[in-house]
């Protein structure tokens, strides 16, 4: 499966986060049914022991490919021997080798727009920013363009934002998001689809034989985001898996340069901005004209996933895997904000990783082993498009339907200790009634993903997306809002400003204040939905309405 890098990502997670802007000695949590010599105790030192040395400034913000990334891979494959997990990798290592290239596009690269009347070259960065490309997007003769809507093609829906055009060898342009819709079973009412991915998007309109997308922010809901910030997130190198790399162009333009865009089409760009704001887009083919000529800087590499394994004991059910994956990645070296340039990302993934790394030794030095094999995939690249999840699916350790279910650990409550918690995705499939029961052995509630959060489309910003879409039921488990010491809107707003001043900063490092009991309580709830998925649970399925069904049956029958 093909990803178009990661620059989707930062576009998703940091609207996420000026969206919410806009609206506006440790007990042990264990509970007693579980709380006894099965187990070995969690160790929140271990934890800071982890987390001093991978958010240090030593590893240089972990980026794809860098000595800090290898660093980081060495240290958990250390950590994972010492605790007694198996290796699980390549040749009996830990490790799981992926050829990856990177690239960064240079200011001499030329975006030319044309129509009747006149010719304009638009400016990378200050017009334009590119997504995953390279050499091979490269469009000499102009193209001509399509506006498409929000480009999607979702049948369930009995939507066709190509139903009357034909995009064949031309530039497609499309809105970001979806249509808004009231009912549940329409776009999932309030909540964000999989079709308002961007790579979604993309794919699709690769399988429409488009050679390039062109990306508008949507003038309803993101007309606040400076283009700056996006300037900002862009910064970083672009990197994909070696046989996946970039064949045609995708761009996120500057909503300034729309009404060029559309000039002499049907309909001008602020007619397109009434048919959003009326949930009335149409398609057409628009007047002008599109050419690329790009100068990149190019190179090749590999790195790693990391990859550990605790066999089952039961002789049926070690053959099926409960897989636990989090990401070591982060961004590396950027930007410098107040003289910092390190991108430490100790809450994005350090925290995750640390936590991770725990809950397997925990496992792993039980009296007996789990009934299922539970797998351990810390993976890379996250950051750059879940590239390393998808290298994994593309070359899976166990046949992929013999994955019994996905736990993505991405973060860890570092507020407060919390009385409620969300299942990113289990809304999918019976795993809801799996986290009811969790939530009860707790004395918590399980919660739906709160109605504010409904447009964040959390499940498609981390590797679970990718399991779920080879049809394997996948989830991230989350605190909720309810805190123990905050009201919800307290909570909601320390929250939303971690998130303007934290994330994707410098500033996401060992400084930031954490409340290890919320850290303690954390790690205790997703070590005991391990060892319930690993050894209680009889099935998980996906719910008939599930977009992940088909994938689930088709990889089945076919044994993958």
């Amino acid at each position: 499966m093909k990803t178009n890098g990661g620059q989707f990502l930062h576009f998703s997670r940091v609207l996420f986060w000026r969206t919410m802007v806009a609206v506006l000695a440790a007990p042990s949590y264990l509970p007693a049914n579980l709380h006894d010599d099965t187990l070995a105790e969690l160790s929140i030192p271990k934890i800071k022991t982890h987390l001093a040395y991978l958010a240090s400034d030593q590893l240089g913000g972990r980026a794809t490919g860098s000595m800090g990334a290898k660093l980081a891979a060495d240290y958990i494959a250390d950590q994972l021997s010492k605790s007694k997990v198996k290796p699980f990798g390549a040749k009996n290592s830990y490790f799981q080798n992926i050829p990856m290239h990177g690239s960064k596009p240079l200011k001499e690269s030329r975006l030319r727009f044309s129509t009747r009347d006149e010719t304009r070259t638009f400016e990378l960065g200050q017009d334009y920013l590119l997504y995953d490309a390279g050499a091979p997007t490269y469009i000499a003769a102009p193209r001509e363009m399509v506006f498409v809507g929000y480009g999607i093609v979702a049948p369930e829906y009995d939507y066709n934002d190509y139903l009357s055009v034909d995009v064949e060898g031309k530039i497609v342009v499309f809105i970001n998001g979806e249509p808004i819709s009231d009912e549940e079973d329409y776009f999932a009412g309030a909540r964000n689809t999989i079709h308002a991915n961007v790579d979604v998007k993309q794919r699709v309109a690769l399988s429409r034989g488009a050679m390039g997308t062109i990306l508008l922010p949507n003038p309803r809901t993101e007309k606040n985001i400076p283009w700056h910030y996006w300037q900002q997130q862009f910064a970083f190198e672009n990197v994909s898996l070696l046989y996946a790399r970039a064949t045609n162009l995708n761009i996120l333009l500057n909503p300034q340069m729309a009404t060029a865009l559309f000039k002499g089409s049907p309909f001008e760009y602020r007619h397109v901005v009434d048919m959003v704001n009326a949930d009335l887009l149409q398609s057409f083919k628009m007047a002008g004209k599109l050419a690329f000529k790009g100068a990149f800087k190019e190179w090749e590499f590999s790195d790693q996933n990391v990859i550990g394994i605790i066999p089952g004991r039961d002789k049926k059910l070690k053959n099926e895997y409960v897989m636990v994956s989090a990401h070591y990645d982060h961004l590396g070296i950027g930007p410098a904000v107040n003289g910092d340039s390190i991108y430490n990302g100790f809450g994005d993934n350090a925290i995750g990783v640390s936590a991770t790394l725990e809950i397997a030794r925990v496992l792993a030095t039980a009296p007996k082993p789990p009934k299922r094999s539970v797998i351990f995939l810390f993976t890379t690249g996250e950051e750059r498009g879940l590239l390393g999840a998808t290298y994994y699916i593309d070359h899976p350790r166990v046949p992929l339907y013999k994955t019994f279910v996905s736990l993505n650990i991405d973060g860890i409550a570092m507020f407060d200790t919390f009385n409620d918690f969300v299942g990113i995705g289990a809304e999918h499939s019976t795993l809801e009634n799996v986290l009811k029961n969790l939530a009860d052995s707790f004395s918590l509630t399980y919660s739906r993903v709160p109605a504010i959060f409904a447009n964040s489309n959390a499940f498609g910003r981390s590797d679970q997306i990718v399991f779920a879409r080879e049809g394997i039921p996948a989830l991230a488990l989350l605190e909720g809002l309810n805190y123990k010491h905050f009201t919800f809107e307290q909570g909601l707003l320390r929250f939303v400003e971690w998130g303007e001043k934290y994330y994707h900063t410098p500033f996401d490092d060992l400084q930031q204040p954490i409340n290890y009991d919320a850290v303690e309580q954390h790690c205790e709830l997703l070590v005991a939905l391990v060892s319930k998925l690993a050894n209680q649970v009889k099935s998980i399925d996906f719910y008939p309405n599930s977009p992940f069904l088909n994938a689930r049956l088709q990889s089945i029958a076919e044994e993958r």
